[in-house]
């Protein structure tokens, strides 16, 4: 297995990916699969887990990383009431189309009740 780097032009940052090489039997040709690491910090060049699990990282003396950076909680928190807002903005428009689709099969069934009145 090998660490490859690569960098992404359109944003910049450089992912770490672990490559594992292997023979394709019906083309005969080598093949790689990549997973991917993390990306490197440009300032410590240290490799930055960016997986699910990254949220459990931990630093050298064992205490949890804070993922909110330092002065970032009041933008933080707005984003988050931002979201909670729109949380609900999507959940009342759920109920509202839930209602218009009955409204809808109301009009359906009366219109088709109609036709038939009118074909005797």
């Amino acid at each position: 297995m090998a660490i490859v780097k690569q960098l992404n032009k359109k944003s910049g940052v450089t992912y770490v990916y672990e490559s594992k090489s292997y023979r394709d039997k019906e083309t005969k040709q080598p093949r790689s699969k990549r997973k991917l690491i993390g990306r490197i910090d440009d300032e410590t060049g240290e490799i930055i887990p960016t997986h699910k699990k990254a949220k459990n990282v931990t630093t050298e003396d064992g205490s949890p990383v804070d993922t909110i950076p330092p002065g970032g909680s009041a933008s933080y928190s707005s984003l988050l009431d931002a979201l909670q807002e729109k949380d609900e903005t999507i959940k009342s428009l759920k109920a509202e189309i839930a209602e218009l689709r009955k409204e809808r099969q109301k009009l359906s069934d009366e219109l088709l009740r109609l036709g038939q009145k009118l074909k005797q």
